[in-house]
């Protein structure tokens, strides 16, 4: 029996919560593409240096619920951002093609981000 891509997605979202810059990279497609309000990035090495300072960046990662349907999962979590924010609240719609994510797109409210002038 295959996995599907919502647990694939979750394994994913596992792995960035443990810190584990090596185990994401075998799932991710090499022209992997990234949005978010924060971002645009394309190649896997490019969203493998983000998520890595993005792991730097948070004290956990906890998945709250996934939904997937064919090519596509979503995965809902909170993260805790050290000295800005607890329970962050965030959602990553994931695209896959062969078994592999090929479009993650996040979102969030990135208010929390803006620097005041």
């Amino acid at each position: 029996m295959a996995i599907s891509n919502g647990m694939k997605a979750e394994e994913y979202y596992k792995l960035i919560g443990e810190k584990n810059v090596e185990g994401i990279k075998k799932y991710l497609d090499h022209d992997v593409e990234f949005y978010s309000t924060l971002a645009t990035l394309k190649g896997k090495e490019a969203v493998v240096g983000a998520t890595g300072n993005f792991m730097n960046a948070i004290a956990s990662l906890k998945i709250r619920a996934k939904f997937d349907s064919r090519d596509q999962a979503m995965i809902i979590y909170d993260v805790d951002f050290p000295g800005m924010a607890s329970n962050f609240p965030g959602a990553s719609l994931l695209t896959f093609r062969n078994s592999l994510i090929v479009r993650i797109e996040l979102f969030h409210d990135a208010s929390h981000f803006k620097k005041e002038f």
